[in-house]
């Protein structure tokens, strides 16, 4: 649900007092069939001055403004960026300032272009503002004229039809190869002509490497009629990477992926799961692959697990302190059944390999069945489930009990059989912990009624449910109080009416270090629900997810829409975040 229907960089241009409301809404149509930054239309309809435009830049994203006429450029530094990605992005590199490369820009909150030039150069950058039209002057009166006479490829945009030859991809990924290793995987068992041509090697390394680089949890490589087009799932939201690949790319690169992941590369019908793993600037990054056939081809996903931003630390997974106790004192039991829910990607995991990090000490015997083992944790015995073999959660489980166990792990609830041996285990002395896919967690009570639990089993055995969700954290750099978010707005979200005259809400305003969106990274939304003596009375008595959820909330229970508006009125996210990922009470 957004709270303004212009874009926040006009917004803020508008309370100071640069533009008007209408004069942005005409830029931003402009904009969307021209493809260039919203700054750049509002001077080209002559609704504001470069200069002041300029100095809007300086202030709002504290970067010092120069006259670049008063500079002697560096020519030296000219061969670092390319006259194409200069012209294309209204930036040029003037001198050294230390070690970081001084760039001049004319809209410094074009992150992906400031990204890509500390990646071509690997050189940290320094940005400083300009007019558009300086600049320009700059690079037609530097750079060579025969750089200037060369063909551009048209520039990355939204909606953008061109797609790029191997010559442009080259280009726009620079030498890559030099900082990536494939694990246990030798270049020389490579032999297939479609998959071995350094080009192809040389754009799956870069794909993988600027998916790292850029925070992704998850590239999406998909095959169109005509084109190939990759895209990076970023802090929840999937966003374009590069212009659309030519066709002709397809199976070769699909190939690439599928040696590295050492699935077979012949089988094109049916679904493949596989892993990379890589070694990447002294650390370790997995990637989780998956391949799906589709009416042009096989798209794949993967999921990148990087073992350096893996934090197990209790403390930081969102819990506010009486959930965190809650959660604590439910995991410390000696026996019961601790249940993780909600959909895929809300960081289900993350909360259960934190809680067995706390459980983790030498005088207790973890085991855990998961599909897939994502992280490697030491001291716990983990083991892959394989349902094609007949290595089901179910026949883990029971082979679990027999192994002395004292704390077990399913990585997820599918079906009664599974159900009913983890609660049997919870009830006879172990602590089992599992997630399942319901909307929060009452839910979760007549989900397993559903799958065949009885009430009096689910009420002795559940000792706690956490539903979870991940919202997007306002980025710090530009966070600014929201004006536009009204009290009708407030109301519907769930704030009390004598709450509002304090409640603040902040949002990102875009800068070069979120790349424009306002916001950068997640937190977890937490509902967690302890099963005290009158839910299970209320449970006992058939009463329904709402009975419960009713009955939870009178425990102190905070739900998770509760629990987002909390976290809006911290400041840490955004109400917009908070309608997107929950539900009203």
């Amino acid at each position: 649900m957004a709270v303004s229907t212009i874009p926040i960089q006009g917004q803020l241009l508008v309370q100071a007092g640069l533009v008007t409301e209408k004069q942005v809404m005409e830029a931003f149509e402009l904009q969307k069939s021209e493809g260039k930054r919203l700054g750049s239309m509002l001077t080209k309809l002559g609704h504001i001055k470069e200069e002041d435009l300029a100095g809007f830049y300086s202030k709002q994203y504290k970067v010092p403004l120069i006259d670049i006429g008063k500079y002697q450029i560096d020519t030296a530094l000219l061969k670092k960026v390319p006259f194409e990605k200069a012209k294309k992005h209204v930036m040029i590199p003037i001198t050294m300032e230390g070690e970081a490369l001084r760039l001049v820009i004319a809209d410094p909150s074009n992150n992906p272009a400031i990204e890509d030039v500390k990646f071509i150069t690997r050189m940290k950058v320094a940005i400083h503002v300009a007019t558009e039209s300086s600049i320009m002057h700059a690079i037609e009166q530097n750079y060579p004229k025969t750089d200037q006479q060369k063909l551009v490829p048209e520039g990355i945009r939204p909606g953008a039809k061109t797609t790029l030859d191997m010559s442009e991809i080259n280009k726009l990924l620079g030498k890559v190869t030099q900082n990536i290793t494939i694990v246990d995987q030798k270049e020389e068992k490579i032999s297939l002509t479609e998959a071995g041509t350094a080009p192809i090697i040389q754009l799956v390394n870069g794909i993988l490497m600027n998916a790292i680089s850029d925070r992704a949890s998850d590239i999406h490589i998909e095959p169109w009629e005509k084109e190939l087009r990759v895209r990076y799932r970023i802090d929840g939201v999937l966003k374009q990477a590069f212009p659309p690949f030519p066709d002709t790319i397809k199976n070769p690169l699909i190939s690439r992926i599928k040696i590295m992941s050492r699935l077979d590369i012949s089988e094109r019908r049916i679904p493949q799961d596989g892993r990379i793993k890589l070694k990447y600037e002294g650390g370790e990054v997995d990637f989780r692959v998956s391949t799906l056939p589709l009416q042009f081809g096989e798209k794949v996903v993967m999921r990148l697990l990087d073992k350096s931003n893996l934090n197990l630390d209790l403390s930081v997974l969102g819990f506010d302190e009486t959930q965190l106790n809650d959660f604590i004192e439910a995991i410390e039991k000696p026996f019961g059944m601790v249940l993780v829910t909600g959909p895929t990607g809300s960081g289900k995991t993350t909360s259960l390999y934190s809680g067995l990090s706390h459980l983790n000490k030498p005088g207790v015997n973890i085991m855990t069945a998961e599909d897939p083992v994502e992280y490697n944790l030491a001291g716990i015995n983990q083991v892959q489930v394989k349902p094609d073999i007949g290595l089901t959660f179910a026949n883990a489980l029971r082979a679990f009990l027999r192994q002395d166990p004292d704390i077990i792990l399913v990585g997820e609830i599918r079906d009664q059989e599974t159900a009913e041996i983890g609660v049997k285990a919870a009830l006879t002395g172990h602590l089992v912990l599992s997630t399942l896919h319901t909307n929060d967690a009452p839910s979760t009570v007549t989900r397993l009624l559903n799958i065949g639990i009885e009430p009096f089993l689910v009420s002795s055995s559940v000792v706690l449910i956490v539903a979870q969700r991940l919202a997007r954290r306002i980025c710090k750099s530009c966070k600014i109080e929201d004006k536009n978010v009204s009290e009708t707005l407030l109301l519907k979200a769930g704030v009390p009416k004598a709450e509002i005259p304090d409640f603040k809400c902040f949002v990102g305003s875009g800068c070069p270090e979120c790349g424009d969106t306002g916001y950068k990274g997640r937190l977890a939304l937490h509902e967690v629900m302890p099963m005290r003596s009158e839910l299970k009375e209320v449970i006992l008595a058939g009463g329904t997810s709402e009975a419960i959820k009713r009955e939870a909330i009178k425990l102190g229970m905070l739900t998770l829409r509760q629990s987002g508006l909390k976290k809006v009125k911290l400041g840490l996210t955004t109400i917009e975040e908070v309608f997107r990922n929950t539900i009203g009470d």
